[in-house]
């Protein structure tokens, strides 16, 4: 009796171990059964800030003579941007830079004896923010005019901004997740499944490039200044259960 129950056991445990080892033949080849992919939200829209700054400076021998100077173009230039529509809340002086101006000093065999004291240089720098992006783009163009008041005004490069940039990477967010669950829905009925529980969704990085350009991205997101017109992109990549 007691060899029949071993028997029996014995029997059962190959039975058990072979649908063990078989299911497992069968199964080692399965997919891990998700569905990975990225979408993109995309779109373009136009800056509503500039920023645009500018110097001038005056040279003497003379500290208190250069700031009188200083002080007489800043008056010319504050008198003719306000005249071209820039309000006194758009204009921000800066403070004055002063440093000495000189030049090495030689012998005329060539050995150095100094400095020769040329006089003093004082600079200052202005800084305009305005959302009348169209305004102060036709005042930076036209800023030579003050040439011909005899200063010499060094104008930079406008720069562009947007001011609901939380907005807009939340409506890019939803056109990437939105492209992602697209991709993902056809993949699975392309194999004969269904598209299962969302399992993860990890966000890509913000992208800002000039509208037309042909600007690298990176990989730590770029974020364009350049260009009035521009272009925002962010991927998300989400993964699905398949069923």
């Amino acid at each position: 009796m007691k060899n029949n129950i071993t028997a029996i056991i014995f029997s059962l445990a190959i039975v058990i171990s072979a649908f063990l080892l078989g299911n497992a033949f069968m199964n080692r080849n399965k997919a891990d059964g998700t569905i990975s992919v990225n979408g993109l939200g995309k779109t373009d829209f136009t800056s509503d800030l500039i920023v645009w700054e500018g110097s001038f400076a005056k040279e003497s021998s003379n500290l208190q003579q250069a700031f009188n100077d200083l002080e007489k173009d800043k008056k010319i230039i504050t008198d003719y941007l306000l005249s071209k529509g820039i309000t006194e809340k758009e204009l921000v002086f800066n403070a004055v830079n002063s440093r000495k101006n000189s030049r090495a000093k030689y012998t005329t065999d060539g050995k150095y004896v100094g400095e020769e004291f040329l006089g003093y240089v004082l600079t200052q720098s202005l800084q305009i923010d305005s959302n009348d992006v169209e305004k102060v783009e036709k005042i930076s163009r036209e800023i030579t005019e003050l040439l011909n008041k005899g200063i010499q005004f060094y104008s930079q490069a406008p720069r562009y901004y947007y001011t609901k940039l939380a907005d807009l990477k939340i409506e890019m967010i939803s056109k990437a997740t939105a492209d992602a669950k697209m991709r993902a829905e056809t993949i699975a009925k392309n194999s004969g499944g269904k598209l299962g529980s969302l399992i993860s969704a990890k966000l890509g990085v913000f992208q800002i490039t000039g509208q037309n350009s042909n600007e690298d991205y990176s990989w730590g997101g770029t974020y364009n200044t350049s260009s009035k017109e521009k272009t925002a992109s962010i991927t998300m990549k989400l993964d699905y259960e398949a069923n």
